[in-house]
């Protein structure tokens, strides 16, 4: 599965699209039950309102369900270095980041 969370911006083709948080959690939750592998996930920041995909972050790091490869996408730099910190703090070594 590849896994694309945004609010406003389309998935590309082949990648499902999560809106919000708590959409993406379901997602990464059902993957995980069917014990399928998470090939990608693009990250945007700021999902409208409240809602950001730190959650999200939270989630695989609690989780230990990691993509082997991960891309940030937000505009939002204080988003995206928080992102990115998570994910190589607590990532693991082998998967591949691509930090725009």
């Amino acid at each position: 599965m590849k896994l694309f969370v945004d609010d406003e911006r389309p998935a590309p083709d082949g990648w499902m699209l999560a809106k919000t948080s708590l959409d993406a959690i379901a997602w990464l939750h059902l993957s995980r039950a069917r014990a399928e592998r998470l090939e990608a996930l693009s990250l945007d920041h700021d999902l409208g309102g409240d809602d950001t995909t730190r959650p999200v972050m939270l989630w695989m790091c609690e989780n230990e369900y990691w993509p082997q490869w991960m891309k940030v996408h937000s505009m939002n730099p204080v988003g995206c270095d928080w992102l990115k910190g998570m994910a190589d703090r607590y990532g693991p070594g082998d998967m591949v980041r691509t930090w725009a």
